[in-house]
């Protein structure tokens, strides 16, 4: 019997991926957990049924999430918030940045981050990292008590339903802005824009955001496993600019070895595709 994981990405359009063998399967107190073994992505990580990463292109994913703002905010980064992102890779590349002192993940279920370690261990290597400070909380709630305290917030959450829905919502990104010192950046996934349904999460996400913050960008990547492959990331602060405030040189001495990420791929990223600005356009006026 072959056994066969689909996503459906669209009515009609979905991915469908051979499963050598299903490895773990849980229904958390929050959402259902499966960890699946394919020839073609190795492990893949799902939760409610929905691609979170695969152990071949999760590289892509983590890298442009985390290499992105550190390449322009520098050694001003010292404290970091993670929202969501209980597989740990952002975690991972945060941790190769030895000016970094501290790291809050703040993941609501618990669950996940056990099931990465033991599933995922390359995903999830550096969460005993004495830097990472892990707290089972609900990030909606744990933002709102915050203020002025991080230089670095990223939202790695899941798509914006269900467990993941809140962090998508004007009040959300509101509360991140306080919670950024005066220099700070916010780094948040923002859907694909592609499909008619995901189109239409982008831009109610980016018109929550650009309401919050007096700057914000996307940018983008390639990921296979994601719904189109076209995948689009936001980088919001009070004036940092992604591209004229690169620090490319001071990147590059670092000689952090990366296997998407690069500073000319970066200014790249940032110069998207007329029906993205076209989609953006309509929510920014």
């Amino acid at each position: 019997m072959q056994l066969t994981f689909t996503e459906m990405h669209a009515p009609t359009v979905g991915l469908a991926i051979q499963v050598d063998r299903q490895l773990y399967t849980e229904q958390s107190d929050f959402q259902r957990i499966d960890v699946f073994e394919c020839e073609e992505f190795g492990r893949f990580l799902t939760l409610d049924g929905y691609m979170m990463l695969t152990e071949r292109d999760e590289f892509i994913y983590h890298e442009m999430m985390v290499h992105v703002p550190l390449a322009v905010l520098g050694e001003t980064v010292r404290k970091v918030l993670v929202i969501g992102g209980g597989d740990g890779g952002c975690v991972r590349e945060l941790c190769r940045y030895p000016h970094i002192e501290h790291i809050d993940l703040v993941e609501i279920d618990e669950r996940v981050v056990a099931v990465c370690r033991e599933y995922l261990p390359t995903v999830a290597c550096n969460l005993d990292d004495p830097r990472v400070h892990i707290l089972y909380q609900d990030g909606l709630k744990y933002i709102r008590r915050i203020e002025d305290e991080y230089d670095l917030i990223i939202i790695d959450s899941t798509d914006p339903f269900g467990p993941g829905e809140g962090l998508f919502t004007m009040e959300f990104y509101g509360n991140c802005y306080k919670a950024l010192r005066a220099h700070g950046v916010l780094v948040n996934q923002h859907e694909s824009p592609f499909y008619k349904g995901d189109a239409l999460a982008c831009q109610r996400a980016h018109r929550n955001i650009v309401h919050s913050f007096e700057l914000s960008r996307l940018f983008q990547a390639h990921i296979p496993t994601y719904p189109s492959g076209h995948w689009l990331f936001g980088f919001s602060s009070r004036g940092v600019h992604p591209v004229r405030d690169l620090k490319a040189d001071d990147w590059n001495a670092r000689g952090i070895e990366t296997r998407y990420y690069n500073t000319n791929l970066h200014k790249g990223a940032f110069y998207l595709p007329n029906y993205v600005q076209r989609l953006l356009e309509k929510v920014e006026e």
